[in-house]
């Protein structure tokens, strides 16, 4: 539906060209005292406008607080927020009203609901991210409590991708490119691509690898609701998101139990492991080592050519789109990738705290 989480939930409203979008936060602990330029900044990583290799609609993303915040701290009942929508070019989209975009969820809000708004996708439209920027902002403050870190970077842009672990790379270096990529000379070389994609009125994607460190040993359910699987959920919730995979993921396809069995050891001890290919996750529950994986991302479906589509009759027809677009989503959705990193980890870990 519209509301991600058990405990720590985020309910999000509002579509691209609509008033505003919004959320509500319940679950949120009380007393937590909040660094609200921390939220804003994070709001500003995924705005749009920031750079020549993303969409120029231009949106400050200011967000405002509406309720469970008294005197900078949370009062532990339902964090109301809302971000105005101020840069809409609806005319954009009238020449779409008849037609379904390839690739988009045009058609299928329209077989579901019966109506759709076209003006951006309404409510399919990356847009709605904004929200899950702010709760995310919000759940890595507290898990800051706790010593967890998280973070995401930009590791593949079409065939230009990063051939090392992700230990050899310097967190630090990430924000020093509009790639969002640790590794200064393939950033160079991932911005040049999109430049070049978008010049052609193309699209590129690519892949996203989010990390999350000194993670508590013990957070994830059984069976159903495994940690993997609820960080597979939230990654695949994200918009072009077209895969996930943690730990060695479909690497361990190649190999043998013997060649990638994370083994056990007593260091100093403590019980510890002598590799990682679990990704930080086993049975479901994380082990307390590093939580690793990686989510690809499809190229935007919004194309500036002409492509064979059908209109709302079933005719063949053709469409151009016109607007403010995407070459490719990886810059933006690394802010995302670990908003929702951070919802699903603190949910767990306040899940797990009911049983102390």
């Amino acid at each position: 539906m519209n509301t991600f989480g058990h405990i720590f939930r985020l309910t999000s409203f509002g579509e691209s060209h609509g008033a505003a979008i919004g959320g509500v936060i319940d679950g949120c602990p009380a007393g937590i005292e909040l660094d609200f330029d921390f939220i804003q900044q994070e709001l500003n990583r995924r705005k749009p406008g920031q750079s020549k290799i993303t969409t120029s609609r231009k949106e400050d993303d200011e967000v405002q607080f509406l309720s469970g915040i008294y005197e900078g701290k949370t009062t532990g009942t339902p964090i109301g927020f809302v971000i105005w929508n101020k840069n809409q070019h609806s005319s954009d989209y009238n020449n779409i009203k008849q037609a379904y975009r390839p690739s988009h969820a045009d058609y299928t809000y329209q077989i579901k609901y019966g109506i759709r708004d076209p003006r951006g996708g309404g409510r399919s439209s990356a847009r709605e991210t904004v929200s899950r920027c702010v709760a995310g902002a919000i759940a890595k403050q507290i898990l800051q409590q706790y010593g967890v870190k998280i973070y995401a970077y930009t590791s593949q842009i079409g065939n230009i991708c990063l051939d090392k672990d992700y230990r050899k790379y310097d967190p630090a270096l990430i924000e020093s490119n509009p790639v969002r990529c640790p590794d200064q000379e393939k950033a160079k070389e991932m911005e040049h691509l999109i430049a070049e994609v978008k010049g052609k009125g193309d699209t590129v994607g690519g892949i996203i690898t989010g990390i999350a460190k000194n993670v508590p040993c013990g957070l994830g359910e059984p069976v159903f609701d495994k940690l993997h699987a609820e960080l597979g959920k939230a990654m695949l919730s994200i918009n072009a998101a077209k895969g996930f995979e943690y730990g060695d993921g479909f690497d361990a396809a190649h190999f043998f139990g013997s060649e990638r069995n994370d083994l056990f050891f007593n260091n100093n001890g403590k019980i510890d492991l002598q590799s990682n290919h679990s990704g930080g996750i086993q049975g479901g529950i994380s082990n307390g080592k590093d939580i690793y994986f990686r989510v690809a991302f499809k190229p935007v479906a919004t194309l500036l050519m002409e492509q064979k589509t059908v209109d709302v009759m079933g005719n063949d027809t053709t469409l151009e789109m016109r607007g403010r677009h995407d070459p490719c989503v990886l810059p933006r959705a690394v802010p995302i990738v670990e908003a929702m990193t951070a919802m699903t980890l603190l949910d767990f870990l306040l899940l797990q705290k009911t049983r102390e």
